[in-house]
């Protein structure tokens, strides 16, 4: 490691670099900021890339912010080479001031967007006006931990003072929390995203943009409902989820987008999430649709406008969680993980504890193979009567627990 990355934070408690991590150090993202710098204009990858690298999480994008106008951004794109090859410039965003870079030999993507204000917003929608200033930059972003600027050798800008709640993992507005959420409404689910998605609940939620978040909830009618989906899938998979939901249900929040849903089932079913043995996980165990299915809303498949394998799934899962059908039995017509979904859901409605046997009963029914095929009754039976009789011998072949043999059930005949 070099000098400048040894040491990420100043003797103050301020971010000062964010170190060498993969992205930063990229060919492709070198030149591209190296092409900005030498043509007179700042350039600096923000936010989620510098938060994210700063606490070990994985970093999926990296988004480029500068005082180049679109016009210049796109003129700089397009200069640029890549052995013969050209890079490409996509204007994505050209209204809000975004440009995407498409580094050639599948050298990535890289989101650039001028230094911008909002001019006017409706909570919904913003119409920006391009600055040559970072600070305007910085202060239309929503939570200080999401304002760091990190530049091509990695030193990093605080603007908005987001590094002792980057070090506390606090989720706080920049600014007057009420003016962040009429700029956009839909930063009310955010907050909670990001609280239960970094793992910081046990620290307490900002009181203040708690408050502004219940005082101005009924903005969310406003937001589309597959941005409010998007939302909740990330904000359901975090691993504070329950207590984050909760506080969104004593907030008035979760009322707003999903009218009868509480947390009380969700909490446990990631209880018993916890308590599957870790050495069985050989693919991930929570999974969304189950937890949205634990939150109880009838009608929520329309509510956040879900897609048909997450709305299928939700109907699977509460389903069986209220009927009996034994776990092996599951397994046989649902799949392994699937099958683990229903009963878990089923034991968190119930309030019935973790059964760790009930594990091995789903993946006997998984490796479970129908003895009898349609041509074993045929000519004997034929048209419906050949179906309602595979369904007679395959029913008593499941209550055998699937040991009865082909003959015992061509015996009941």
């Amino acid at each position: 490691m070099t000098d400048r990355a040894r040491s990420l934070w100043r003797a103050d408690g301020t971010l000062r670099h964010v170190g060498e991590p993969r992205w930063l150090t990229n060919d492709f993202l070198q030149a591209l900021m190296t092409a900005f710098e030498g043509a007179g204009f700042q350039i600096y990858a923000v936010g989620g890339c510098v938060r994210d690298t700063i606490l070990a999480r994985h970093v999926s994008d990296v988004d480029l912010s500068t005082d180049a106008l679109p016009e210049d951004t796109t003129r700089i794109i397009e200069s640029l080479k890549f052995r013969r090859d050209a890079w490409k410039a996509i204007p994505t965003g050209l209204e809000h001031g975004t440009i995407t870079a498409v580094a050639p030999d599948g050298g990535g993507t890289f989101e650039i967007t001028t230094y911008r204000t909002d001019a006017e917003t409706d909570g919904r929608h913003a119409t920006v006006a391009f600055s040559k200033n970072i600070e305007d930059d910085a202060m239309r972003r929503d939570f200080t931990i999401n304002a760091f600027y990190a530049d091509r050798e990695g030193r990093v800008r605080d603007i908005v003072g987001g590094s002792a709640d980057l070090e506390a993992r606090n989720v706080r507005f920049i600014g007057d929390p009420v003016k962040r959420i009429q700029e956009d409404y839909l930063r009310i689910l955010r907050f909670f995203r990001f609280i239960a998605t970094l793992g910081t609940y046990q620290n307490g939620i900002d009181q203040d943009g708690l408050a502004a978040c219940a005082m101005l909830a009924d903005g969310l009618k406003g937001i589309s409902r597959e941005r409010i989906s998007a939302e909740m899938a990330y904000l359901i998979a975090g691993p504070d989820a329950a207590p984050v939901v909760g506080a969104m249900e004593q907030s008035g929040v979760l009322l707003h987008i999903l009218p009868g849903a509480n947390a009380l089932t969700l909490a446990r079913l990631i209880d018993l999430e916890d308590q599957y043995p870790l050495e069985g996980r050989s693919s991930p165990l929570s999974d969304v649709a189950t937890r949205l299915a634990a939150l109880g809303c009838e009608d929520m498949e329309d509510r956040l406008r879900l897609s048909k394998v997450d709305a299928r799934k939700i109907a699977l899962v509460k389903h069986e969680a209220g009927t009996t059908t034994p776990a092996h039995e599951l397994g046989y017509r649902h799949g392994y993980w699937p099958a683990v979904h229903c009963v878990l859901l089923r034991w968190a409605s119930l309030l019935q504890p973790f059964d760790a046997a009930v594990l091995a009963d789903i993946q006997m029914g998984t490796k479970a193979v129908f003895p009898i095929v349609a041509g074993d009754l045929m000519p004997t039976y034929s048209g419906r009567a050949l179906g309602d009789q595979l369904r007679k011998l395959e029913s008593a072949w499941i209550e055998s627990r699937f040991s009865a043999t082909k003959d015992q059930l061509l015996g009941l005949l």
